[in-house]
C-alpha cells in the first residue's frame, strides 16, 4: 500500500510500532515533544539531511541500508565530540506514491543503527514532498567528559585515525560506472561501519581535537587545522590499499589514494592526541600537527579537491 493509502497518522503508527526505547527516554513519540534524560546537564546535538538523488539512490541501496546510513551520519557527529548518543529525531518528506513498506524498512534501519549504540528514535515529523528527504537530529550525553572540539590541536600532537576512509567513495565510483562489485566497496557505500566506541574513548584518553570524516579526510582535517590555528601533515604511507580497492582503481583509471585521502561517507574518526599518548587498538597514527596553516601530504600540497563540497 502507498503512503497516501495509509495516511499520515497511519504511517506514523506503523513506524513507531517498530521502534524500541532505551532507559533515557522518559517520554517517547505520541506527544507534542519527547522527553530524554540528560544526566550530564549538557546535551550534544547535531543534524543532517539526506536528499534522494543527491545523497542516495533507491536503485543503488535498499530502504534498510539508507536508514542505517542516515542514522550513522548523525551518530558519528555525536561520538566525534566524545559523547554517547542518546536519541534521534527523524523528519521524513516522502512522495505520496511511495510504498508504506519502504518507509517501514527505512525506520527499521534507522532504529537498528541507533539501538546499536544505545540510542532511541524518540520522535520527528512527516510530510508529503515530490522529493524523498530524510532529516535526522541526534542528541548525546557527555557523561561528565569535556567535549572534544575541532579547536584544540597543538603543534607536536599526533594525528590518528579510527575506522576506514576511501571505501565508500570507491563504492560510489563503482556504482556510478554501472558496476555492482567489488562487494566490499559497494557495501561500504551503502552502509558505513562507524567506529562508535572510539569517540568517547579518545575523549577519555585526552584527545585535543576530533572530527567525523564525512566529506573527505583532507577536507575535514582542514577544518581542524583552521579551528586550531595549526598545520597538519598527513603521511601517505600510513594508508594500506586493500586488494579490492587497488583492482577497482586500476580498472577505472583512478588513483586509490584519491579515494583514501579525499573520499567521504565512511564516517571514520580523526583526532589529535598529545605526542606521548599510547593509542589503543583501533587507532593508528597517520600524521602530525605542526606550526603553520593548512593540510599537506608528505610535506607537499595535495593536487586536487580535498573532499566533498555540496555547492562545488
Amino acid at each position: 500500500m502507498s503512503v497516501a493509502g495509509v495516511g499520515e497518522f497511519g504511517l506514523i503508527d506503523r513506524v513507531t510500532a517498530r521502534l524500541s526505547y532505551g532507559p533515557k527516554v522518559l517520554l517517547g513519540p505520541g506527544d507534542d515533544a519527547a522527553v530524554v534524560a540528560a544526566p550530564d546537564a549538557r546535551v550534544v546535538a547535531s543534524t543532517d539531511v539526506l536528499v534522494e538523488g543527491r545523497h542516495f539512490r533507491r536503485d543503488w541501496s535498499g530502504a534498510y541500508d539508507i536508514g542505517r546510513r542516515a542514522a550513522a551520519a548523525n551518530l558519528a557527529d555525536v561520538v566525534a565530540m566524545g559523547a554517547d548518543p542518546t536519541a534521534l529525531l527523524v523528519a521524513l518528506c516522502v512522495p505520496a506514491g511511495l510504498s508504506a513498506g519502504w518507509v517501514e524498512e527505512l525506520a527499521d534501519g534507522i532504529g537498528a543503527e541507533a539501538s546499536g549504540v544505545g540510542a532511541s528514535v524518540v520522535g520527528g515529523d512527516m510530510s508529503a514532498s515530490p522529493t524523498l528527504t530524510i532529516a535526522v537530529t541526534a542528541l548525546g550525553d557527555l557523561a561528565g567528559r569535556t567535549p572534544v572540539s575541532r579547536a584544540g590541536a597543538r603543534p607536536g600532537d599526533l594525528i590518528a585515525l579510527a575506522g576506514r576512509t576511501g571505501y565508500a567513495a570507491a563504492g560510489f565510483t563503482v556504482l556510478s560506472r554501472g558496476f555492482r562489485t567489488p562487494r566490499l566497496l559497494v557495501e561500504a557505500y551503502r552502509r558505513p561501519e562507524v567506529p562508535y566506541p572510539a569517540g568517547p574513548l579518545a575523549a577519555r584518553l585526552g584527545a585535543t581535537a576530533m572530527i567525523d570524516v564525512s566529506d573527505g579526510l583532507l577536507a575535514d582535517l582542514g577544518h581542524v587545522a583552521t579551528a586550531s590555528g595549526v598545520a597538519i601533515d598527513v603521511e601517505r604511507d600510513a594508508f594500506d590499499v586493500p586488494p579490492q580497492m587497488r583492482d577497482a582503481a586500476q580498472a577505472l583509471g583512478v588513483d586509490p589514494y584519491a579515494w583514501l585521502l579525499t573520499g567521504g561517507d565512511d564516517h571514520a574518526l580523526a583526532a589529535a592526541f598529545p605526542p606521548a599518548t599510547v593509542l589503543p587498538d583501533g587507532w593508528g597514527v597517520i600524521g602530525r600537527v605542526t606550526e603553520g596553516a593548512g593540510v599537506t601530504v608528505d610535506g607537499a600540497p595535495f593536487d586536487g579537491p580535498a573532499g566533498w563540497d555540496h555547492f562545488r
